[in-house]
Formats: structure tokens, C-alpha cells, sequence
């Protein structure tokens, strides 16, 4: 019996697979009937796939069941210190740092004492044309959940 390939392997695998055949990660959205955020974040390793996804996928990048069933399983989700160090992942981590305690006061003003589910969420990235060079507009939209007492 094989053992199970790590999440972080299968990630790159598809990776490869995808860059080798010419796809986008909105081809595999597509093909998948998923949100492409989600997706991309599932296919790099954040989020388990269903079986069914997993085999739709792997069969599209012409992959073999062990990478379908690492697909599959439950995430370690987070970034390795390494990945925080991506120019592109730390700026938003600078961003939240420095409008975080903003959003924090402002979601408090709106809605009451709670949180910005990041559960209950979807998250979506999109190009907006500029005149100074385009801009990324990416989307938070998250449950409001209430603290209760």
C-alpha cells in the first residue's frame, strides 16, 4: 500500500499539471462548478475536495487517484513562514495589520459586538481598470456573528 501523499506534494503536482496543459485556475473553476477562489485555495491545499471533485479534476489534469485522495482530505490550513515572506501574502498581511483595528471598530459601529465569520465566507478577486494602472479588488464577505453572553 502506498503512503498517503502530503497536501503540500499533491498541491504542486497539480500545479505543474495545470502550467504544463496550459489552464487557468478559472479553466479548473469551471470545469469543477466551483468559485474560483475557492477552488485555487482547495487545489493548493487550504480546503478538502469531495471525492467526486478530486477524481473530476485529477481526470482533467490526466493524474493519478494517490493525488485525487490527498485532495480529499482534511487541510492543516495556514502558511508556512516561508510563504508569509511572498512579497504578495505579506502585503496583505501588512494591509489587515494596518487597517485591521479600523475594520474591527467600523464591523463593531455597523453591527454590534461580534465577528466577520471567516467560516461562513466567500472571497473574490477582480481587475478594475485604472488610468494610474489597474487595480485588484478583492472581496471579504463573511457572516456577521454576534457575541452572545
Amino acid at each position: 500500500m502506498n503512503p498517503i501523499l502530503p497536501k503540500a506534494d499533491a498541491a504542486a503536482i497539480v500545479d505543474a499539471a495545470r502550467i504544463r496543459q496550459g489552464l487557468t485556475w478559472a479553466d479548473l473553476a469551471e470545469h469543477l462548478g466551483t468559485p474560483l477562489v475557492w477552488t485555487t485555495a482547495a487545489l493548493l491545499g487550504q480546503y478538502p475536495l469531495s471525492p467526486d471533485q478530486a477524481r473530476l479534476v485529477c481526470e482533467r489534469l490526466e493524474l493519478n487517484d494517490t493525488v485525487a485522495e490527498s485532495l480529499a482530505l482534511q487541510p492543516h490550513r495556514g502558511s508556512s513562514p516561508e510563504v508569509m515572506r511572498d512579497p504578495t501574502i505579506y502585503r496583505f498581511s501588512e494591509a489587515l495589520s494596518m487597517y485591521g483595528p479600523a475594520l474591527k471598530a467600523l464591523i463593531h459601529e455597523e453591527f454590534g459586538d461580534g465577528i466577520m465569520s471567516a467560516i461562513n465566507f466567500t472571497v473574490d478577486i477582480t481587475r478594475r481598470p485604472d488610468p494610474d494602472g489597474d487595480r485588484v479588488v478583492v472581496t471579504f464577505d463573511g457572516k456577521f456573528l454576534d457575541y452572545r453572553w
